[in-house]
């Protein structure tokens, strides 16, 4: 069936940049996006408080050699599918009050932002483009304004005013943002009711999960830092973010059950780095992997977690990993939200550290071959191809009739 978008010009801003070390959105939806159209996919500007800070990291020399036009800005990664990063380095003004001051420095950071994105899109020939946002509220806002797309699309996949850098200037621009958008989708029906209360064209178009979607063991070995740990492994991998997991819950859980070994995959903030769990022998620290190395740790998992705190941030979140655990055929014991609602089938949904307890026991003595194909069954429905269908079904409402682009070699069509 043919994509409901195609041979379009694309360009995908966000907060995530195309060399992140965890799983993004953003980036599987450029590559579907990909699949039938042209894809300009723009790196986030650096600012001079984040080299300042991380001067000597590689990604960010990088950045500063394309500032400084030692390096090209354009790169191309896949058929139809370049990445671009900015040759222009934005202000640090989030400290700055709302004011009419913080609008001008704002302004200006996107007329430079724009500027370096322009270039992008001459360089590649694009006509009539489409807009869409991943979620960048700032550095983006007046990128409709600046770039004139044919269609403007805000992407909605965290509440991003519960974290209090996002919503000192968020919660006033985040709602206009949404407003002057063509169309607005959200990954979760609470994200999408929120973007509902701003602008009318805002639509639900679900997830889609990166992990092929089979419970067969897998012939590869185990990972190496995985050797030596007893069983049962009792996982999740994801970022170690304290804002979004109960660290107290994962204490619980380790010092209950010592002869269960407790494996976090991940990069951790510094509460994590500072909390009692790195002193229980049980608990296993991996680190960050690459995401074609996760599902090689998820195999290794007797049962997998998602501990969540249930806040204002993750109340309404997809919660991906759950597709990549269930994918795997994996028992996944998580915290209860309004978001996994649509999993209460598939996986076990606990409310507090007993719950926890008890449900994953639950989880390793029930198991079975039949319940793994009915969980990567079900995983299987969450595909990025579904997704960004209903993302082209939203920009149809707005945009029925699109002029096409420039004739261009197309993957796929």
């Amino acid at each position: 069936m043919e994509s409901i978008l195609h041979g379009r010009d694309i360009v995908v801003v966000g907060q995530q940049p195309w060399d992140t070390e965890i799983g993004s959105n953003c980036k599987n939806i450029a590559l579907e996006f990909a699949r039938h159209n042209r894809v300009l996919y723009v790196n986030s500007p650096l600012d001079r408080n984040t080299v300042l800070k991380h001067r000597r990291e590689a990604r960010i020399q990088q950045r500063l050699r394309v500032i400084r036009g030692e390096e090209r800005a354009l790169e191309v990664v896949d058929e139809n599918l370049w990445v671009l990063t900015p040759d222009s380095m934005v202000e640090s003004i989030n400290w700055l009050p709302p004011s009419p001051v913080y609008t001008v420095f704002n302004k200006l950071n996107n007329r430079r932002f724009a500027a370096s994105i322009q270039s992008g899109i001459q360089a590649l020939g694009f006509q009539d483009f489409v807009l869409f946002n991943d979620n960048d509220i700032f550095r983006s806002f007046y990128l409709k304004e600046l770039l004139k797309p044919a269609v403007s699309v805000y992407y909605s996949r965290d509440y991003m005013l519960a974290v209090d850098y996002w919503r000192k200037h968020g919660r006033h621009l985040e709602p206009q943002l949404i407003a002057k958008s063509d169309v607005c989708v959200a990954n979760s029906s609470y994200l999408a009711s929120y973007c509902q209360r701003y602008n009318p064209n805002s639509y639900y178009v679900g997830q889609g999960c990166d992990v092929a979607p089979t419970p067969l063991a897998s012939p590869e070995a185990a990972p190496a830092d995985l050797a030596g740990i007893r069983g049962p492994i009792i996982g999740y991998v994801g970022a170690l973010v304290s804002l979004r997991l109960d660290i107290k819950l994962l204490q619980a859980i380790a010092e209950q059950r010592p002869n269960w070994s407790l494996v976090l995959v991940g990069p951790e903030d510094e509460e994590f780095r500072a909390s009692a769990l790195h002193k229980l022998p049980n608990v296993h620290f991996l680190g960050p992997k690459k995401p074609e190395e996760l599902p090689a740790y998820i195999r290794q998992f007797a049962v997998c977690l998602n501990p969540q705190l249930v806040n204002d941030m993750t109340i309404g979140n997809y919660p991906r990993k759950i597709d990549e655990y269930l994918a795997l055929g994996k028992p996944v014991v998580a915290t209860r939200t309004q978001a996994m609602d649509i999993f209460a089938e598939h996986t076990y949904l606990a409310e507090s550290a007993a719950d926890y307890v008890r449900l994953i026991e639950q989880a390793l003595w029930e198991d079975s071959a039949e319940l793994q194909h009915s969980r990567a069954a079900f995983a299987a429905t969450h595909t990025w191809e579904n997704s960004v269908r209903q993302i082209y079904e939203a920009i149809r409402t707005v945009a029925p009739t699109p002029t096409p682009g420039p004739d261009v070699a197309l993957a796929h069509a």
